[in-house]
């Protein structure tokens, strides 16, 4: 007969918690004595609303009631610091002038293109809706806004999400199991870090990338705290959460994957301990993996492709954005010109654009530049932008009658015709050599040469079709539904742009070669016509066409992290609001949002130096921790607990890890970098903080705890106070303000 004891450990197992298996795992020590890490104990939130005792002390009785005042408090003061004169600038102020324009264009629904995802944008789109905007304004950076833009809402409903960061940071340490001194700490670090306060003020998305990496980290604790009581409730609660978190995030700006990279090292390190426990039955095991394939990956994909469903739902009119989508996409749109009173069928003579149908694929262009090096002809490429220089004829090889333009005569083009293409407005064929191409030295260059009369053989392209989505009959080319691929008739290869782009010379448009490589599945060798006229064939309607979601939002995505990739710095200008990744752990440079005339309410992006500088030390401070104990631990002491490293791997492990994640990618990569690029980064060096001082204090006396927290908040909120006009805004004479001035790089004064 089964004891009572046996029928909780079957509980236990089936549960997912092992508290036999992860002991055998562990290094076999010595008994340890008590450590100054005791295992933290769930509040008695009954006792702490029981009736106070009149032995009570004044002091004891707010701290029964800390786990409702405190959080109610920082979240005030969150508000009041972020919505304090808000609107006192009546300007456009740096990056508003895209983000407040990309919400325009959603109240206008003309679709545009921009390289982050739609999420943060749609909700941009709906402040301006809220507040009555009608979609007008251009958002001209440094121009005033006009009265009947209420840009105060917009600006506040912005700040609503870099103030909510401020009591999630409360809830997150103590989920990390700081004592309530380190809690205080945390908190009052996001409260009063001036850069989070000035950026959350603004129509930017910032304030939402804090708002969705501080929210998925707080999920996360929560998720991990709740590990030993699997299939419950709350833990599928937080576990759903978590992944409603990393969609959002992710759906905001794709920073948002390395907070979802630090959930996975989490989730793989948890599932690898599951695995390893030999007790648990495989199919708990297998209800474990499944739940975080769910919740972890099903449920934040399906958050982030239903950001692009709504942005396409939205966006339903002709705009700026149209050159980055398929043809088919733009032939769609209300008001655009592609596929409009085109004749479906192609034929000699007819004058054409035709569309890269790689993913971010643009228009085969040309312009009367040329080349610096190899054949210095006329230089062809790809570009995204509605241009003369798109636009090319189709006309007969030059074995065939020439083209007579007064003739009757129509010859149309299918599979296998072997054609030139004359550029529009020059007049000269596209021609390929045995020339390599400037930046693809195993491609071919391709150029511009010659003229109707004046050529070679090395003008002619004999078009293979690829598909038609519309029909089986490859005899003729169709205008928006048909793909081909051109192969030069002479070198054998075929027309290709790829994803390089030009130096500036070439104007960082998509580079176009020639390659020998015969993929016929390379959609960046697919090629179809996008807009049509020929006055010897009768128009047709292409809206009967419809593009797939699928593969519009496969292509918008591929062109957004191709675009992002082409934000490298030009060397032959000079951007004095860029900065270097070096230079923002140590706050070496601040950056200037706005003009810095006496008359212009000034606004400068700078931290609060003790957050900035005491982060980035307790960053190196806890490496050293880390290989302390370390060492000692392979010595064989035995100064910690079980508990005690715990607290290290999950409390100070995972937010340095964090802070790596969001750190080196802007170390690695070759796009242009400003400091509000580290602001993620940021939140998990301040974790780390957070982590040392709980860490060294928790086991002092209260009169050691008291003075050294006490000088810690002191310090945190009167330099936050400070460097306050910053944030709020400075009026008058920038000379006023040198006292702020701490160094040369700090350019909050001339």
């Amino acid at each position: 007969m089964a004891t009572p004891t046996d029928g909780s450990e079957r509980a236990t197992t089936a549960s997912g918690a092992d508290p036999v298996g992860d002991a055998a795992r562990r290094r076999n020590v010595p008994p340890v004595a008590p450590t100054a890490i005791e295992k933290p104990q769930p509040e008695d939130k009954k006792k702490a609303l029981a009736p106070v005792n009149k032995e009570q002390s004044f002091l004891d009785c707010i701290a029964s009631w800390e786990w409702i005042v405190a959080p109610v408090v920082f979240t005030f003061l969150a508000f009041f610091t972020r919505f304090w004169q808000i609107g006192l600038s009546p300007i456009v102020t740096w990056d508003e002038a895209h983000f407040g324009k990309f919400g325009s264009h959603y109240l206008k629904r003309e679709f545009y293109f921009d390289v982050h995802p739609p999420a943060g944008k749609l909700l941009v789109g709906l402040s301006g809706l809220l507040a009555g905007y009608n979609g007008s304004f251009e958002f001209k950076s440094g121009e005033t806004y006009p009265e009947e833009l209420n840009y105060t809402f917009m600006r506040q409903f912005n700040a609503f999400w870099g103030a909510v960061c401020v009591p999630l940071a409360y809830f997150t340490a103590k989920a990390l199991h700081f004592k309530l001194p380190a809690v205080w700490l945390v908190t009052l670090m996001v409260l009063c870090e001036n850069s989070y306060t000035t950026i959350s003020r603004f129509i930017l998305l910032d304030s939402m990338l804090l708002f969705g990496t501080v929210a998925t980290t707080l999920c996360w604790a929560k998720f991990h705290n709740l590990r030993k009581k699997s299939f419950t409730p709350e833990w599928a609660l937080w576990l759903f959460l978590t992944g409603l978190s990393i969609g959002f995030v992710c759906s905001v700006k794709l920073v948002g994957l390395f907070v979802t990279a630090l959930v996975g090292l989490y989730t793989i390190e948890d599932l690898w301990n599951k695995f390893g426990d030999t007790k648990m039955p495989v199919k708990v095991l297998a209800a474990h993996v499944a739940a975080r394939v769910g919740c972890l990956i099903v449920l934040p994909f399906a958050v982030y492709l239903l950001s692009f469903a709504i942005h396409f739902w939205v966006l339903t009119n002709s705009g700026p954005g149209d050159a980055q989508m398929p043809s088919l996409f733009q032939a769609n749109l209300r008001g655009t010109e592609v596929g409009r009173d085109s004749p479906l069928e192609l034929a000699i003579g007819s004058r054409v654009t035709i569309k890269n149908m790689g993913y971010g694929g643009g228009l085969l262009h040309s312009h009367v530049q040329t080349y610096p090096e190899g054949s210095n002809q006329q230089q062809v490429t790809c570009y995204h932008h509605k241009d003369a220089n798109n636009d090319w004829f189709f006309y007969p090889n030059r074995r065939e009658q020439a083209y007579d333009e007064n003739s009757d005569e129509i010859r149309y083009i299918g599979d296998g015709s072997t054609v030139r293409l004359i550029h529009a407005q020059t007049g000269r064929n596209l021609h390929s050599h045995e020339i390599p191409a400037p930046m693809t030295k195993s491609d071919k260059e391709v150029s511009c040469y010659g003229n109707l009369t004046v050529g070679d053989e090395k003008d002619h392209w004999k078009i293979e079709v690829v598909k038609d989505t519309n029909s089986r009959d490859r005899s003729k080319i169709r205008t928006l539904t048909t793909a081909f691929r051109l192969k030069h008739e002479v070198l054998g290869c075929y027309l290709r742009a790829g994803t390089v782009n030009l130096p500036q010379w070439g104007f960082k448009q998509i580079e176009t070669t020639c390659t020998k490589t015969n993929n016929p599945r390379d959609t960046y060798t697919h090629w179809n016509v996008e807009s049509h006229t020929n006055p010897k064939l009768p128009p047709a309607e292409p809206g009967q066409y419809k593009s797939q979601f699928i593969q519009d939002f496969i292509h918008l995505n591929v062109a957004m992290m191709t675009s992002n990739n082409a934000l490298v710095p030009d060397p032959d200008k000079q951007d004095d609001l860029a900065s270097q990744w070096w230079q923002w752990p140590i706050l070496h440079v601040g950056l200037r949002m706005c003009s810095w005339d006496d008359k212009t309410v000034k606004y400068f992006l700078l931290g609060n130096p003790l957050v900035y500088w005491g982060s980035t030390a307790a960053l190196g401070v806890f490496g050293l921790l880390v290989v302390w104990y370390t060492l000692r631990w392979q010595r064989g002491y035995k100064e910690l607990g079980q508990d005690g490293i715990d607290q290290i791997h999950y409390a100070g492990v995972y937010p340095a890890i964090g802070w790596f994640l969001h750190y080196l990618p802007f170390i690695v990569m070759g796009r242009v970098t400003y400091v509000h690029h580290y602001y993620p980064a940021l939140y998990f060096a301040i974790l780390c903080f957070g982590f040392l001082a709980d860490w060294f204090l928790r086991a002092k006396s209260k009169l050691i705890q008291g003075i050294a927290y006490g000088i810690l908040y002191a310090m945190v909120i009167g330099l936050y106070i400070f460097f306050m006009p910053i944030s709020w805004g400075m009026v008058g004479p920038n000379q006023q303000y040198k006292y702020m001035k701490w160094f040369d790089n700090w350019r909050i004064s001339d």
